[in-house]
C-alpha cells in the first residue's frame, strides 16, 4: 500500500521533515522535526516544528511515533518539543549509544551524562518493526555517515537521513567520528536492493541557485544518476573519493550545539542554579602554540 507523505523543508538548515502516514487510518510519523536556533544570540525557536504539528491536526493524522535517522549535526532536534506537545515516543537507532558515549568523551559532559540511549523512548534494532495502522515502519541500518544511521521503509516510501542527497549532490560525508565510507557503500547498496519503483526521501538537498529542493528522488534515478554512488561505482572507488572530499570540508557551522542537544534527544543542557543553560563549544587552540 502506497504511504502517504507530506514534507517540510526547513531553508536555515536545508533539511527535510517529513510526516508519513497511513492513508486508510491516518496513523502517522514525524521523522527528523527541526528546532529553529538562532547561534549568534541563542534563541530558540519552534516555528518550523509548529508547522508539522499543525499538519497534523488539520489533517487529523493519529501521530504514533517521532522518528530520527540519527544524531544530526547541522540542525537542532525538535523531538523533544513535539513529544512534549503529543505524547507520543521518540526512536532511534541503537547505534546512538555509541554517539553518545563519543560526544560524552569530546564535549566533557561528566558523570551526569548517561550515554545509554536513555533520553530516547525506543532504541531501534536493525529489522525491527514498529505498527502504523495498515502499514509499518520497518528500520534498516544504514551506517557509514555516522554509526547511528538509520533508514525507515514505509510501505513505498524508505525515509533515508544522510545516506544520500539528490543524485546531482551526491552522498553524506564520513569524517565524524565513527563514520566510515566503506560502510555507507554498503548502506548505499542495500538501499538499492529495494524495488526500483521505491520513493526516496532524502533529509537534505543543497540545490543551485534558481533551483527548488528536492525531497524525493525515485531509487531508479540514485542508481543511475547519483554523482558518487551511481550503480556502477565500485567500494573502492567511492572510498577513495570520499575519504579526499572529506578532508576538504569544514565542520558543520553547528556542529557542537547540535550534538549537545541531539543526543539528548532534543532535551537541553540541564539548568544552572540560577537557571540558565548554555552549550558547551571545545576550543581547538593549536595554532596559539605556547599560549595554549
Amino acid at each position: 500500500m502506497p504511504a502517504e507523505v507530506a514534507s517540510f523543508f526547513h531553508s536555515p538548515t536545508s533539511t527535510w521533515t517529513h510526516v508519513v502516514s497511513d492513508p486508510s487510518s491516518g496513523a502517522a510519523a514525524v521523522i527528523d522535526p527541526v528546532l529553529d536556533f538562532d547561534p549568534a544570540s541563542g534563541r530558540l525557536g519552534t516555528e518550523a516544528a509548529r508547522q508539522v504539528l499543525d499538519h497534523l491536526q488539520a489533517r487529523r493524522l493519529d501521530l504514533r511515533w517521532i522518528l530520527e535517522t540519527h544524531a544530526h549535526a547541522d540542525h537542532l532536534t525538535a523531538a523533544a518539543w513535539l513529544r512534549e506537545q503529543t505524547g507520543v515516543p521518540v526512536a532511534i537507532g541503537r547505534g546512538i549509544v555509541q554517539v553518545q558515549s563519543t560526544f560524552k568523551r569530546l564535549l566533557g559532559l561528566g558523570d551526569g551524562f548517561r550515554a545509554d540511549g536513555s533520553p530516547f523512548d525506543r532504541l531501534l534494532d536493525d529489522g525491527e518493526r514498529l505498527p502504523l495502522g495498515a502499514l509499518e515502519v520497518q528500520a534498516m541500518a544504514t551506517p557509514g555517515h555516522t554509526p547511528d544511521g538509520m533508514s525507515y521503509r514505509v510501505g513505498d516510501a524508505v525515509f533515508i537521513g544522510d545516506t544520500l542527497f539528490a543524485p546531482a549532490a551526491g552522498s553524506a560525508r564520513c569524517d565524524f567520528p565513527g563514520g566510515d565510507a566503506a560502510m555507507l557503500y554498503a548502506s548505499v547498496r542495500r538501499l538499492y536492493a529495494l524495488p526500483p519503483e521505491t520513493r526516496v526521501f532524502l533529509c537534505h538537498d543543497y540545490p543551485p541557485a534558481g533551483a527548488e529542493p528536492r525531497a524525493e528522488v525515485p531509487l531508479a534515478e540514485q542508481m543511475q544518476a547519483n554523482i558518487h554512488l551511481a550503480a556502477g561505482v565500485d567500494e573502492a572507488g567511492f572510498v577513495a573519493m570520499r575519504e579526499r572530499r572529506d578532508a576538504t570540508l569544514a565542520a558543520p557551522r553547528l556542529l557542537w550545539p547540535a550534538l549537545q542537544v541531539n543526543i539528548r534527544a532534543g532535551q537541553l543542557p540541564p539548568p544552572d542554579a540560577e537557571g540558565r543553560r548554555f552549550l558547551k563549544l571545545p576550543l581547538d587552540a593549536a595554532a596559539l602554540g605556547p599560549l595554549a
